[in-house]
């Protein structure tokens, strides 16, 4: 879910309507300087990336300056925060794109790949192939059976807490969630907010209801509801939300006032005991404070599923169709899929695992080698809620109705019929 976060962040509104943002500005630059006279190769590309936050805005810097150094090539990142990167992203991409950007694997790429507004890099992916798994190839390959993206790096999704403060208390690991309910009432009883939570962006409430919903009902079931091949009146949804209602009171309260980040410091603070989200929690932690940090899978809910489950968004890279130097693009985008720079990124971002399988984990933090064991060890990986389901649906139905639910979860029926007739009419069209 990234390191931007984004994975996470969503197109909201009617990205084409009326009352969409303007591009911001440095979104819409795009390069177009020839490198030397006729004939010569044209190093000079442009970079559209919503890595806003410092920790992997820096990462990405320091990552395209050694291959700018190492080629002979001046690439220019035109940052967007990334929230409105992903605002933006349709009016952006049919306008003035630059020549390469961040973006995401699976249905996010496949939708922009399917609208005509990505170029395919099959010619990439004869050079870097063998270095990626089967399941990056799948995330990476549009309906039309061409690949239109490069993986960078992944992260897990898990409850992360600090290791000190459980072992000050005496807390142990809840395995089922009926361990769950009896450590959040022991932390409540001990003045913490039991769980962490933050919905301001709108997008991360999204992740607690896809662990609620796949430890249910199972990661099938869950993946056809994402694809809208199960009704969200199904009366399995709504078991999904009943329980996360009588779970709601372990929650931090105020959620739709609160960014991840604040939910973040909260917990390197010991005022939350845990906190549900993606490792790029990690961003908020430094020195000791992230030798401290922790995560464990959400526990089980339904012995048939268990917790083989995981949830690991994959962030990366994309050609823009309207791209002015496609060629430049795709040198860049092959180094991107290097051990090498996927190595020099992880340095500065200590929160992500690398996609190439030949990059160097002899680096990586205890966090980052749990994380690569815990995705390793996934019997199924889902993308996220606003990736792995119709981009339009998740902003525009999903936000508004995930942050109604947090603050007057009264009306869960009403709630999931209108989600439901939202959902069957955009996923007609």
């Amino acid at each position: 879910m990234a390191h931007n976060v984004s994975r996470r962040a969503l197109l909201r509104g009617t990205l084409l309507g009326a009352g969409a943002l303007a591009v911001p500005a440095a979104l819409a630059a795009c390069g177009d300087d020839k490198g030397g006279g006729g004939g010569t190769v044209n190093k000079n590309v442009t970079f559209g990336s919503n890595y806003s936050d410092d920790v992997p805005k820096k990462a990405f810097a320091e990552t395209l300056a050694a291959f700018d150094q190492s080629k002979g090539y001046t690439t220019k990142i035109n940052t967007v925060d990334h929230n409105s990167f992903q605002e933006n992203i349709t009016r952006y991409l049919q306008g003035n794109p630059d020549d390469a950007f961040t973006w995401f694997a699976g249905f996010r790429m496949r939708f922009f790949a399917a609208q005509g507004l990505a170029t395919p890099i099959d010619d990439v992916w004869e050079g870097i192939g063998a270095n990626y798994s089967e399941a990056f190839k799948i995330a990476s390959t549009g309906e039309d059976g061409k690949k239109y993206f490069v993986p960078f790096y992944n992260y897990p999704w898990a409850l992360f807490y600090r290791k000190s403060l459980w072992q000050e208390k005496g807390y142990a690991i809840p395995k089922t969630i009926d361990e769950l309910r009896t450590l959040g009432a022991k932390m409540k009883a001990d003045g913490l907010s039991p769980i962490g939570f933050a919905d301001k962006d709108g997008w991360p409430a999204m992740g607690t209801f896809d662990q609620l919903n796949m430890r249910m009902n199972g990661y099938d079931f869950h993946i056809e509801l994402m694809a809208y091949k199960q009704s969200w009146t199904d009366p399995k949804v709504k078991a999904v939300f009943d329980l996360w209602k009588g779970l709601m009171p372990l929650h931090q309260a105020g959620a739709n006032g609160r960014t991840w980040q604040e939910a973040a410091q909260d917990l390197g603070a010991k005022k939350s005991g845990m906190y549900l989200l993606g490792s790029f929690v990690a961003q908020q932690f430094k020195g000791a404070d992230l030798d401290d940090l922790d995560f464990f899978a959400f526990p089980e809910i339904d012995s048939t599923f268990g917790t083989g489950a995981v949830e690991a968004p994959i962030d990366g890279f994309m050609v823009s169709k309207k791209a002015k130097n496609p060629d430049g693009a795709k040198e860049v985008l092959k180094y991107l899929a290097s051990a090498q720079a996927q190595n020099t990124y992880l340095k500065s971002d200590p929160s992500d695992v690398a996609a190439n399988s030949q990059a160097d984990a002899s680096g990586y933090n205890a966090l980052q080698k749990k994380a690569a064991a815990f995705i390793g060890g996934a019997k199924q990986i889902s993308q996220f809620l606003d990736r792995d389901a119709n981009p339009t649906f998740a902003s525009t139905v999903m936000i508004p109705a995930l942050q109604k639910f947090i603050n007057d979860s009264s009306d869960i029926d009403g709630l999931l019929k209108s989600i439901d007739s939202q959902a069957k009419s955009i996923y007609a069209t």
